[in-house]
């Protein structure tokens, strides 16, 4: 893949991989992703920002021998290997090439791939000329690692975020907005930055004075209207108000309760999104949680405890720390239930107000589905609480 030009001097020399699918072997991409990667050329120095996949090295050097350039300095945004991956064969390529980061992404670097080289840590706010075009480095930490920082070219208001601000999605338009990015990046917050929210808050403060023209990830597409993908974080960051119902069922009676909590939610004008955990992927469901207040986990019981699908699903919210305020409890079981213990020792991270449960032996009862209908008007009256109503 030949580089492309987004500026006078800056050109992006990143990699799309139109065909992955899982990343972390956790993370499900159905719309691939990209390895993105910067050169930014003064008239005394060149700079690669990141660099890509070690899968996707010799892809990835092609694009950077095709430039023709030396390169002056390797600034590494965040170790991690999808970003830091091919700076090994990089420094046999640049032998001379001085490595610049964050003291904790220096230190990642060196155990992570067990190089040496010419490294140097930057301190917060520190400048790099590189004669007519100017970097500033930014630490950013926490997001979503400790080492983590982004780089602001001056002259030209380009802001290299890293991870902060990306998206997994494999799109040839990558100075355009593609249509969904709000929601793959909204996914890729999720699984991302969600637990690090107090932190996103944090960094975005940090370079809110800054006159960004194009916010440039290291995965997904560049954005060209900064403000969309900000704005999105502080929406993100601030939660949200819908209940999220996860659940499957074995034999009809845990998704009766779903069915009849669904309806009575939509009756209330809540926002509601129930998701089968057992058919879903994670991505859609920690999506969902971006948004939420109430988390309903409803499971029948394998062996007295929840379904391995909902103790699967609960274990990344435990990880992950979504938004949620309040979690409801429902289930149907046969000689005998653990849920209720069992869910709050999977969910021991959570700050969390526990709702009355219903849990209950086989198929709902009317008394069952009124309870059911109780704890709707319950979940309603702490929406409004939210609002401020």
């Amino acid at each position: 893949m030949k580089a492309r030009k987004i500026a006078d001097g800056v050109y992006y020399t990143g990699i799309i991989d139109w065909d992955r699918r899982t990343f972390d072997e956790l993370v499900a991409l159905p719309r691939g992703t990209s390895y993105n990667s910067y050169i930014v050329s003064g008239t005394s120095a060149t700079a690669l920002i990141d660099s890509a996949e070690p899968s996707k090295s010799s892809e990835f050097l092609g694009t950077i021998r095709e430039m023709e350039t030396d390169i002056d300095y390797i600034i590494s945004q965040h170790a991690e290997q999808d970003h830091s991956g091919t700076i090994p064969e990089l420094l046999d390529m640049y032998p001379d090439a001085e490595v610049l980061g964050t003291s904790a992404c220096i230190e990642l670097l060196k155990e992570l791939l067990r190089i040496d080289g010419n490294f140097r840590a930057i301190e917060d706010g520190e400048t790099l000329s590189l004669g007519d075009k100017t970097l500033r480095f930014i630490v950013t930490p926490w997001v979503h690692w400790p080492d983590t920082m982004v780089t602001y070219l001056e002259e030209d208001g380009i802001l290299f975020t890293c991870d902060f601000f990306g998206s997994h999605l494999a799109t040839s338009d990558i100075m355009e907005v593609p249509e969904g990015f709000l929601r793959e990046a909204k996914r890729y917050y999720a699984h991302i930055m969600m637990p690090f929210s107090q932190m996103v808050t944090s960094n975005i403060k940090k370079i809110s004075d800054l006159d960004i023209s194009l916010i440039a990830p290291s995965h997904g597409p560049l954005v060209s209207i900064p403000d969309l993908i900000i704005d999105a974080y502080r929406r993100w960051t601030a939660g949200g108000s819908k209940a999220v119902i996860a659940y499957t069922t074995m034999h009809g009676s845990t998704g009766i309760m779903v069915e009849r909590l669904t309806e009575k939610l939509m009756e209330l004008d809540v926002s509601v999104r129930p998701i089968n955990v057992a058919e879903s992927d994670t991505g859609e469901f920690l999506t969902e949680l971006v948004d939420a207040s109430v988390l309903a986990v409803a499971s029948p019981t394998v062996l007295t405890r929840p379904h391995p699908a909902v103790a699967s699903a609960l274990y990344l919210v435990n990880a992950l720390r979504p938004p949620v305020k309040h979690v409801a409890l429902m289930g149907s079981y046969g000689w005998g239930t653990l849920i209720e213990s069992e869910v709050k020792g999977l969910l021991s991270n959570l700050n969390v107000e526990y709702l009355e449960p219903v849990l209950l032996k086989g198929l709902p009862r009317e008394e069952d589905l009124q309870r059911i209908d109780e704890l709707a008007i319950q979940i309603k009256e702490i929406g409004g609480e939210l609002n401020g109503e």
